[in-house]
């Protein structure tokens, strides 16, 4: 058995190609554009290369893109009026905040701070919060990204065996909610869980997002199993790769993403997507049950 190659950059042409169309109608329909506003805070040149990305993907697509660069001492008492003003601004449909931030920054606090509705990541606490009850605005991108290429190739998710390696708030916990909300039963293994082959093994669907390269080796995989490598990992020698074995799983697995070119092209993708939905969502007539329809109440009581 060699499995098929789930090819994350043709997948995300595919949608692209569709979120271009999505925006060429909002501006024909609605005369609206979507706009993505970018955060970033220092010199670190790896996330300044995510930025520039991020924003080519979108412009790419005919969404707008703005960068609003803050110096590494920056106060963050700045850059959280820039987002309440941004927040207020209709022109506006994303928020992003490029991570990681200088340590003088609370995370949770930038983050919160982003109205869930702009909050395109898919980090806010109601959104993250959301997704146990199938009421998030906006889902975060990996794990949406992830979801996305099961459904391309025709991976049946319902009545599956799922295990996810890893069980950070930005990829796995989200990761096992959005299995579970498709009717996976869903395991998380994290490093604390001891005798991790005992669990992988099982899994009919696993999704590696742990940061340690190499981790999963092919004794640990289940034969015919979907395996999903989230890991970005660069060795000394300059080489990146995931968290999976590739060469020695590819001869198990029925699926196997590939690191570069498999789960990170569609983060960028979502982003995108997410950031039209915002731009769409907000150009329509409010839902009954939208629960930010109503202006008198507070984004705290929600």
């Amino acid at each position: 058995m060699s499995a098929r190659i789930i090819d994350g950059n043709a997948v995300s042409r595919k949608i692209r190609s569709d979120c271009a169309e999505r925006v060429a109608r909002l501006r024909a329909e609605r005369n609206v554009t979507p706009s993505l506003a970018v955060i970033i805070v220092g010199d670190d040149q790896a996330s300044r290369i995510y930025v520039r990305n991020k924003m080519k993907a979108a412009e790419d697509v005919g969404v707008i893109s703005r960068l609003h660069d803050f110096a590494a001492d920056a106060d963050p008492d700045l850059v959280l009026h820039l987002i309440d003003r941004l927040n207020d601004d209709p022109l506006v449909h994303g928020i992003l905040v490029q991570l990681p931030l200088p340590p003088q920054f609370n995370i949770y606090s930038v983050l919160h701070r982003i109205h869930p509705r702009k909050d395109v990541d898919g980090f806010h606490l109601y959104n993250v919060g959301g997704l146990v009850v199938g009421r998030t605005v906006f889902s975060p991108c990996t794990p949406y990204g992830v979801m996305k290429l099961l459904q391309h190739v025709g991976i049946e998710v319902a009545g599956q065996n799922a295990v996810i390696v890893g069980a950070s708030n930005i990829v796995g916990k989200p990761m096992a909610l959005m299995l579970m909300q498709q009717e996976a039963t869903v395991a998380i293994c994290h490093a604390r869980t001891r005798d991790l082959a005992q669990f992988t093994i099982l899994a009919d669907i696993l999704v590696v997002a742990a940061g340690v390269p190499g981790l999963i080796v092919p004794q640990m995989v289940k034969s015919g199993a979907v395996v999903i490598d989230v890991g970005i990992n660069r060795l000394p020698s300059g080489k990146i790769v995931g968290d999976v074995d590739f060469e020695g799983v590819r001869g198990k697995a029925s699926y196997i993403t590939p690191v570069p070119g498999g789960v990170g092209p569609m983060t960028v993708t979502m982003l995108i997507s997410n950031t039209i939905l915002s731009a769409e969502q907000a150009s329509a007539a409010p839902a009954l049950d939208d629960p930010f329809a109503r202006a008198d109440i507070p984004l705290e009581q929600i």
